[in-house]
């Protein structure tokens, strides 16, 4: 087999420096031409002949760009042009064609063609490997000249690290149009991005499904809280620390954050704020002061944005979201080096998701606060880590168990946490005496060991000394007695399942924390001990239809 110039077909030598060499009719019609009468005609007049198969390698431009300090101009003369066309003509017309892109094929290739010609499946597989080669090719280019180019925050923009110091760099970006979300104040990093991104769609749903003012805290990319702006009591005001702030129920957003926030105050410590509306003074005060490392919202009012950009000596994360940004319908992610794609999860929880009423009959029609309740709870679930369970009432999450592998542990750590949020709220805990200049933190941290049980005893040494430095006067512990009576008033609550409840423990457990109303996918074997389980406990049960995992 002879081997010859390029120009032997063109009859036409390369041009500014090798730029220009294969594109010419001569190549790009003997590689494009199908069996067809009408190109056959084409090629005899010009005297071109068909091309069979097509070998190429491009220009290095992946391994030019990882070398320390390349210019824009290296980087330029590695972008291959005439070989990435020849690479798509070939692929392109792969009925006929051969194309050859990756040096790993040309052994098989080489074995198979000495019984004649290449089959129809590796002419497809060879074709499907250029596709993607100069697909991967393109990307590299783009997003190289994306960082040189689209401006930090315009498509891309530059995070501190990735998900720990020692992952750098990294990035978030959009392959097309701009990113909807700009940086006020501060500096993402790669986790805050994820629970805004996360937290954002959760609280916009809320808002979309009971045209209430929403709020979440979220920690490790699962809420610690989440609820719906809706008045609080004196109570409520006391346990979720803000009952200082002025005109707070004039503020459904701020009664939103407050509740989502006061679920599980040590969970949110340190939390990422999401916020279905434009951000008020009163919202921007109750953040203010609490330990979290950023907010995202679709706006802020100029005097509540000058309150927030305060925080941290100004380097607090202030993200503002574009409300009408729609993600695409397929969402890809990598894992280990190999892509993921699926149909994102847009189904819609409203009230209509809870009309098949198993138990106690069909025809029950549950009261608008419990559906306000179960929709809390099923939308949480749709951005919480699975597996999860989440209980809710007065429109806001006060138990949440999530990223477990075992059912029963989901419905036992967010029953724990509900109870807990209880239990805050009992005359005891309302009533105890703080030394002065006691932190929240401090506070929130003592009320969780004295309502849980586990405060130091006396003789415990120092561990007893922290706990008894911040009360005028130590409570006294709660009685078995205590414990039973303020339990069995906790009634009304909600509960949803992102999938079925396998065993009735499930059940049990959330009765014992005053669940009222249960939500849960069917598809269990044990669907109908569940059922019965449920209806014995005075439990109104509803299966509702879509499966919510979330990884």
């Amino acid at each position: 087999m002879s081997v010859e110039d390029v120009s032997s077909i063109t009859h036409a030598p390369e041009m500014l420096d090798g730029r220009v060499k294969t594109f010419h009719p001569a190549v790009h019609a003997g590689i494009l031409a199908q069996d067809l009468e009408s190109d056959e005609k084409d090629l005899a007049e010009q005297n071109i002949g068909k091309v069979n198969y097509v070998v190429c390698n491009l220009y290095p431009f992946k391994d030019t760009i990882t070398k320390i300090n390349v210019t824009v101009s290296e980087a330029v003369e590695q972008i291959d042009i005439g070989g990435v066309t020849l690479l798509r003509a070939a692929a392109k017309n792969h009925s006929r064609v051969t194309i050859l892109s990756d040096p790993a094929d040309y052994p098989s290739f080489l074995e198979e063609i000495k019984n004649g010609e290449a089959s129809e499946a590796s002419r497809k597989l060879y074709a499907l490997k250029a596709f993607e080669h100069t697909a991967d090719y393109d990307s590299a280019i783009a997003e190289f000249f994306r960082k040189r180019y689209a401006g930090d925050g315009r498509q891309q923009l530059s995070l501190r690290y990735g998900a720990n110091p020692h992952q750098s760099p990294a990035q978030a970006f959009v392959k097309s149009g701009e990113l909807p979300i700009k940086v006020l104040s501060g500096s993402p990093g790669y986790i805050n991005l994820l629970d805004a991104l996360n937290s954002w769609p959760l609280v916009k749903e809320l808002k979309e499904s009971l045209d209430l003012p929403s709020a979440a805290s979220f920690k490790h990319v699962s809420p610690a809280g989440a609820a719906v702006g809706i008045a609080l009591s004196a109570v409520e005001k006391t346990v979720c620390f803000v009952g200082d702030i002025e005109g707070l129920n004039e503020s459904p957003l701020a009664c939103a954050y407050a509740r989502a926030r006061g679920v599980d105050r040590m969970s949110s410590f340190g939390d990422w704020i999401a916020l279905s509306d434009t951000v008020d003074v009163t919202t921007a005060k109750i953040i203010s002061r609490e330990v979290s490392d950023g907010v995202i919202a679709p706006a802020y009012t100029p005097e509540a944005f000058e309150i927030l950009k305060k925080k941290k000596g100004g380097k607090y994360t202030i993200l503002e979201i574009d409300p009408f940004y729609k993600p695409p319908a397929i969402e890809t992610r990598q894992v280990y080096g190999i892509s993921l794609s699926q149909q994102r999860n847009d189904v819609k929880i409203t009230a209509k998701t809870f009309s098949r009423v198993i138990t106690p009959s069909s025809d029950y029609e549950i009261p608008p606060q419990a559906l306000i309740d179960l929709a809390v709870a099923t939308i949480a679930l749709k951005y919480t880590q699975s597996n999860s369970v989440c209980y809710a009432k007065n429109g806001q999450i006060i138990g949440l168990g999530a990223g477990q592998q075992s059912r029963i542990h989901c419905t036992r750590l967010a029953g724990d946490k509900a109870d807990n949020w209880w239990f805050r709220q009992h005359p005891k805990v309302l009533d105890i005496k703080w030394k002065q200049g006691t932190k929240r933190p401090d506070k929130s941290n003592t009320i969780d060991l004295y309502v849980s049980g586990l405060a130091p005893k006396p003789g415990d040494g120092l561990e007893r000394e922290m706990y008894e430095s911040v009360f005028e006067e130590v409570p006294e512990p709660f009685t078995p007695e205590e414990i039973e009576d303020w339990r069995s008033q906790q009634e009304e609550v909600a509960i949803s399942s992102d999938a079925f409840f396998p065993f009735v423990d499930n059940v049990f457990r959330a009765h014992k924390s005053g669940a009222k109303y249960m939500a849960a996918p069917g598809g269990s074997v044990a669907d109908k001990a569940v059922h019965e389980a449920a209806d014995n406990c005075g439990i109104v049960f509803v299966e509702q239809e879509t499966r919510l995992f979330h990884h």
